[in-house]
This record gives structure tokens, sequence and C-alpha cells, in this order.
């Protein structure tokens, strides 16, 4: 009898108690508004600001609406406008292209190695192209960020990092969203912290972050947040920064203010669930595990493999007969976007010409979520059905 997985992919950990009784303690009080205090009281939403900034390092941070909303505000902030042309990776998903055009921006797409990063050859190609890159550290795979500051700081491209799936990562020591201009974090419920939606910015840059903070929706009141710069930044930009209302409430701060406390715990409980799945997929035949490079401190909330070269017919016919036996498995290879997956010819609002080297890549991309919920005796079991049905196609391929 085949072995079957009868856990869910889409079920998430209950936020923490501490969550819990911070939320009911906002909802009682009533003061959701992230500006919304009484006298001597620090709001949620700059608290969670303050704290966040401390752990990764930076000297500002703003607390959005969205993953997707700070990095519109990033660009923005900036000086992107409408019209220019913004790189970004070609394997990504679709709120990264999706930011740029809100903007009335361009997205001109760099090509994906078969280590699922950005191409840095590619990156050198076009660097004359643009001024910024929104740099996706796609499904936590990081770029060797050392030498991609290099190739961006050569041409003077200002870096944004789109850091949804590498809260909790670094590249040789240094906090993923730190080595960028800005780094751009998610809080939507299949990210590292849950609460439901929403987003984070950091940056050491004072007028950028006053940019952000102004655009956020602050008003005049830009002095109440903590992990903002000196008012003195704000001394011009106060008049010429468009609101466009998108800082986080204090409902979604004081949720989130916990699971970021407990955020190493959940990234070495993660990374276990990672690399004994990874284990399990090694050697099968027909399929590929990415190696992770030595200075790249992952967070395996997800993991990915390629089958390369297979074509269409096979790589549906592994996921649907390890759909059959509990295992959903995603592929970014598919003509159509189906789900959360799609490619860079998927978004018609660009014209972007074919990349052939980046279609190979993303021909064999199969991904599959972590959550926290699966034992260690979930991830062995996911890795055999995988390992089988895999086996079992390519063999009979040959």
């Amino acid at each position: 009898m085949a072995e079957v997985f009868k856990g869910s992919f889409t079920q998430q950990e209950p936020i923490p108690e501490a969550g819990i009784e911070a939320a009911v303690a906002v909802m009682r009080h009533g003061r959701l508004h992230r500006y919304n205090t009484v006298a001597g009281e620090i709001a949620e939403t700059a608290l969670l600001e303050q704290e966040f900034a401390a752990q990764v390092g930076a000297k500002y941070c703003l607390a959005v609406a969205s993953g997707g909303y700070a990095m519109a505000t990033a660009m923005r902030a900036v000086g992107v406008k409408p019209g220019d042309k913004v790189l970004t990776n070609t394997f990504t998903l679709a709120p990264v292209p999706g930011a740029i055009a809100a903007l009335g921006a361009v997205p001109v797409f760099v090509g994906v190695t078969d280590q699922l990063v950005i191409d840095l050859d590619d990156l050198a190609a076009k660097a004359d192209q643009a001024d910024v890159l929104l740099l996706s550290h796609m499904r936590g795979h990081l770029a060797d960020m050392t030498a991609l500051m290099a190739v961006c700081d050569a041409a003077g491209i200002t870096v944004i990092e789109d850091c949804a799936h590498t809260m909790g990562a670094a590249w040789d020591g240094v906090p993923s969203g730190t080595q960028g201009k800005v780094g751009c974090y998610s809080c939507q419920t299949y990210k590292h912290v849950n609460s439901g939606e929403g987003g984070l910015l950091v940056t050491d840059d004072a007028e950028v972050a006053a940019r952000a903070i102004m655009l956020s929706g602050s008003y005049m009141l830009y002095e109440r947040h903590a992990a903002g710069p000196p008012k003195e930044a704000f001394e011009t930009i106060r008049y010429e920064t468009p609101n466009i209302s998108g800082r986080m409430d204090n409902l979604r701060a004081a949720i989130l203010r916990p699971q970021l406390r407990d955020l190493d715990r959940q990234v070495a409980r993660w990374n276990e669930r990672y690399f004994v799945i990874e284990a399990g997929l090694r050697n099968t035949p027909g399929l590929t595990v990415i190696d992770r490079p030595e200075k790249e401190s992952i967070v395996g909330s997800s993991i990915q493999f390629l089958l390369e070269e297979w074509s269409e017919a096979a790589v549906h016919e592994v996921q649907s007969s390890c759909a059959a036996r509990g295992v959903e498995l995603k592929w970014f290879g598919g003509a159509e976007p189906v789900g959360f997956t799609s490619r860079y010819d998927s978004w018609r609002y660009v014209d972007a010409p074919r990349m052939p080297k980046s279609d190979a890549v993303l021909a064999g991309i199969v991904d599959m979520r972590v959550p926290l919920t699966f034992s260690l005796e979930d991830c062995a079991l996911i890795a055999r059905i995988i390992r089988s049905e895999v086996s079992r196609v390519f063999q009979a391929a040959k």
C-alpha cells in the first residue's frame, strides 16, 4: 500500500498567546489607528517599528499595510517616476512587477540561474538600462550579495530588496534587507510572521525614511515615529510628498511583536524541516536538489527542486500523482498562471523579450511549502512520496 500524507499545506500555526492577548487589549481600548494614543502611550505600531529596526540592525523602520505597499513606497521614496525602467528578477511573484507597474514604471527582467537567483552576468549587461533594481529574493534564495552590490554600486544602481521570503535570513552574516538602500518584508499569512496581511520597510537613509513616512499617511505627526529620522529630515519633504495612506494599524502590530521576538526559534524549526526534506530528495533519479551556498543563512519555509528537461506531460504526471498521495507541488514552468505560480511572460502589461536561458530554468522549477505544522516525520514521509513518484515517472520516460 502506497504511503499517503494527510496534512495540510495551507494550515498555519496559531497566533501565539502573547499576540492574542496583545490584540485583545488593543480591541478593548479601541485605539486601533496608528496615531490614536493617550498621554504617555507609544503606539503598538511605533513599538513594532522600533523593535524590528533593532532586530535587523537598521536605523529606520516603517510598518505598512502589505509587502507590495512597502515595495511601491520604497520605489517612490528613492525617486522612481512614471515611465522609468526598473530592473527586477525573471523568477519572482506577481506583486513584484505589479508594484513597478502600479507606479507607471516599466519592469526590465533580469535572468535566473539554475541556483534560482538573479543572473549577475545578465544584471551587468542590463545595468545601463535603469537606475533602480527591485531585487526579489525569490522563495528564500539569496544571490551572492557581495558580488551583486559591487555590480550595482559600480553602475550607480539603487537596490531595493524584496525580502518577502527572507525575513530572518542572511548573506555572510548580514541580515537580508540591509545591504541595499531599502529592505521590504511581508507579514502575510504564508510568510515568516503572520498578521494576515502587512509589511515592513527598513533603511539607513534619513531622506528615504522621511519620504516613506510621509507617503504612508503621517499627516504632520511624523515625530511620533520612534523608528523614524529626526524632524529636520522632514523640513522640505513634508510639503512635497503626497499622502498615500498605508501605515499598519495597532491591531496587526500587536499580533506581530511577539512573533518577531520568537523569529530565531521559528527559523531553526523551519530549517530542521527543510533539511529533512532535502536529505530525502537527494540522489533521486531525474531530480536536481538546489545546493545552498555556505555564506547563505536560509529560512526553509519552502523548498524547490528542478526537473530539468522534463516534458510538460511528465511534470504534470508527477504533480497529479503526488497530489493523489496528499503532497501539493507547484510548477513554475506552466504556460498559464495557476494560483500564485506565474512567470515573466504571464504579465502581459510588460513587453518583455524572450529569455531562452531563463525559460529553460523556469521550465523545471517545482515548489513546495514547508509549514511549521508539519512534524519531522511528516517531512520524511513527504520526501519519500516525492522521491517515489519522480523516480517512477522518470524511469517510465526513459
